[in-house]
């Protein structure tokens, strides 16, 4: 079979001995495969990826040196079953797959691992029991978008954001673009979207972002004005200070009322919920330092070198700062249905199609930001540059 094979970052198209299925798994003929940053990033970086992973139990991450074939957001085609393996999803039947792959007693990051080959192919392997038929007639093209979904839908969840707060997304490259899809899907009234590109502004726009700010020219916090969200430390003293002073006048025991007031959520200070969805070194602390007290940080983007915040800056701040990583199962599930119910539309993250033989093209295609979000791969098209 073709496929697409990375070696010390070079892409290379080859030809690999077709997968055979093990028990519990099934082979797939791949309809779609997208093009994630994470793919960009292993691309160069896979080594440092591979030590962190290693420091975290897994040492199963691809190295540089190893022929790995990338590719974790996918749909495919049941073509076969493993051994002993029942049969279902029937032969024929579109899915997507939750990317883990079993090798033993191991899981392997599938399209990360050079034990689990990914989606950059014309055939690959998942687990059965990890798999979902895609409903709703929905396209292999909307249905290859679950798993970057699924990541957005776990930030969004992770920040616990309410219809009536602000929303902030820092970035709108394709994972940033998802949470801010994802943010309407949920509800949420105000999303502010930030980046310094025109294109992927317009494309937040489309997403169903509320608010588009360029950085360069204004400041997305600055853009959040008027709902309520304290901005200094004397305007969080001051405010602490003249209620207790007010009930204190009122004759009140302020102690009870404030006691009252936090048990039903009106003595918490509103604050925004800030999606870093970047991963360059230094966001974090610009985020920190720009944002309003009390806001809830959410580090989405993957930053692959070393970072420093300040630790009094955030405390001062009281920032409450979370980074997420992947998806459940569960919420893998879900996003599919989202997808197929029509509650979330994905079609403007998908900016490009190429084929196999055209992914090193398309991976420098996507150092643009101006013209591409969601490059797709589909391995039947002879389509040598992005379409």
């Amino acid at each position: 079979m073709k496929a697409v094979s990375c070696s010390n970052a070079q892409l290379e198209l080859v030809d690999l001995p077709t997968p055979a299925p093990a028990r519990g798994q099934l082979l797939l003929e791949v309809l779609r495969c997208g093009i994630c940053g994470s793919d960009l990033h292993a691309r160069q970086h896979c080594d440092e990826v591979a030590d962190v992973m290693a420091e975290t139990g897994y040492d199963g991450f691809m190295r540089s040196d190893q022929q790995v074939v990338f590719g974790h957001e996918f749909c495919g085609e049941v073509l076969d079953h493993g051994p002993r393996t029942r049969k279902a999803p029937r032969a024929g039947t579109r899915v997507v797959a939750v990317p883990l792959l079993r090798r033993g007693k191991d899981v392997h990051a599938v399209g990360l691992s050079v034990a689990a080959p990914g989606g950059y192919a014309e055939q690959m392997l998942v687990e059965q029991s990890l798999a979902l038929p895609v409903p709703n007639g929905l396209s292999p093209e909307a249905a290859a978008l679950t798993e970057p979904m699924a990541v957005a839908w776990h930030a969004v969840r992770r920040g616990e954001v309410r219809k009536r707060d602000v929303a902030i997304v820092i970035g709108c490259g394709p994972i940033g673009l998802a949470v801010v899809c994802m943010l309407k899907a949920r509800g949420v009234r105000t999303v502010i979207a930030s980046d310094f590109s025109p294109g992927r502004r317009a494309l937040a726009a489309r997403c169903g972002a509320d608010i588009v700010v360029d950085p360069a020219q204004d400041s997305p916090y600055a853009a959040a004005a008027g709902h309520g969200h304290l901005q200094t430390s004397p305007e969080a003293l001051g405010l602490a200070v003249g209620t207790v002073d007010k009930l204190y006048k009122a004759r009140l025991p302020w102690w009870h009322v404030w006691r009252a007031a936090e048990a039903v959520g009106a003595a918490t200070p509103k604050h925004p919920v800030i999606f870093e969805c970047v991963g360059v070194p230094g966001v974090i602390d610009g985020i920190i330092a720009g944002a309003p007290l009390f806001s809830r940080v959410v580090v989405v983007g993957v930053c692959m070198g070393a970072d420093a915040i300040r630790p009094a800056m955030a405390i001062n701040k009281e920032t409450d700062l979370r980074f997420v990583f992947g998806y459940t199962p569960m919420e893998f599930r879900d996003t599919l249905h989202m997808i197929a119910e029509g509650k979330v539309d994905v079609s403007p993250l998908i900016t490009g199609t190429v084929g196999l033989g055209g992914v090193a093209n398309a991976f420098d295609a996507l150092g643009d930001p101006a013209k591409h979000a969601k490059i797709l791969i589909d391995p039947k098209s002879p389509l040598q540059e992005v379409s």
